[in-house]
């Protein structure tokens, strides 16, 4: 399946009960946004910290902290926003209490490994679940770093499954839209492999870079001396590691492709360096410099 971008609005009925397992920075910015929009009557939540659940309450993201049971049998759509190691469990955790008609979905990052996931859990009742990815974030996490406006101008990838029904995958639709997004189906084998090189490897990078300062002579002043080159390119390090653990490693097979990939160009421009070749370094900065101009993010 190629790139399809929605371009025709989803009309929506309004949602008497949206569930949130996960409520952090992306659970917390859907059920904000969904509230804001007025598409949610009433929403819960269930989590594996109390302590989080307790602040998206005070903050007004939730309406009532539940329990897993009690979501799965109340929730009209159940959005999961846990890290993807954790799918499984609050898949099995739910699947005996869920409403027949019951439509989820999810934001994580990778999807081959969640509809295997799904497939394997869930069985004949995988039809109910919509994969999804938000590409919007931020290094912040938790409650406090949710908002409403998170996704607006922004894309939603969808990768439905063959079994879903299409007004299950239209509601979903709905949803996004009534937060500001924009949404795209396709594949998920060219959805993980295209965000291995557009996500997950910058992410590795930035992670290992601050590994290496932080493990070089004198971290203290080099830290002291760093400016907003530093700041921009070490900002995604400061993500979630339980997120990240679980992102690199259920991407595992592209992400080494883009490593390898990574290496031999950085294996050439060392090359360069040592054979102080200013030409192909002239020519190398120019062109990134040049693409990177170019590049008009969606949103921006």
């Amino acid at each position: 399946m190629s790139e399809q971008i929605v371009q025709q609005a989803q009309s929506i009925n309004t949602i008497d009960t949206l569930a949130v397992v996960g409520v952090g920075l992306i659970g917390g910015s859907f059920a904000a946004a969904l509230r804001q929009a007025g598409a949610v009557k009433r929403i819960v939540a269930a989590g594996r910290r109390s302590e989080t659940l307790e602040q998206a309450l005070d903050l007004g993201l939730i309406d009532e902290i539940v329990s897993y049971e009690t979501l799965a049998a109340q929730a009209d759509v159940i959005f999961l926003g846990t890290p993807v190691g954790a799918m499984a469990d609050v898949l099995t955790r739910l699947l005996p209490h869920l409403k027949p008609d019951a439509i989820l979905t999810d934001g994580g990052s990778t999807k081959q490994d969640v509809i295997e996931t799904v497939n394997q859990v869930l069985k004949s009742r995988a039809s109910q679940f919509v994969p999804g990815h938000p590409m919007a974030g931020s290094h912040e996490t938790g409650p406090a770093a949710a908002r409403a406006n998170l996704y607006v101008n922004q894309r939603v990838m969808l990768t439905p499954l063959p079994s879903n029904k299409s007004a299950d995958v239209d509601v979903v639709v709905a949803l996004w839209q009534a937060c500001g997004a924009q949404v795209v189906t396709l594949d998920p084998l060219a959805h993980d492999e295209a965000l291995a090189s557009v996500s997950h490897l910058p992410h590795w990078i930035a992670a290992l870079y601050m590994a290496h300062i932080m493990q070089s002579d004198n971290p203290d002043l080099r830290l002291a001396l760093a400016g907003s080159g530093f700041k921009d390119f070490s900002r995604i390090a400061q993500g979630s590691p339980e997120m990240w653990r679980d992102i690199f490693l259920a991407n595992r097979d592209a992400l080494l492709q883009d490593i390898a990939a990574f290496r031999l160009m950085m294996d050439r421009a060392e090359a360069a360096l040592i054979d102080k070749d200013s030409s192909f370094i002239e020519n190398l900065l120019e062109e990134s410099s040049a693409a990177r101009r170019s590049w008009k993010g969606f949103g921006q």
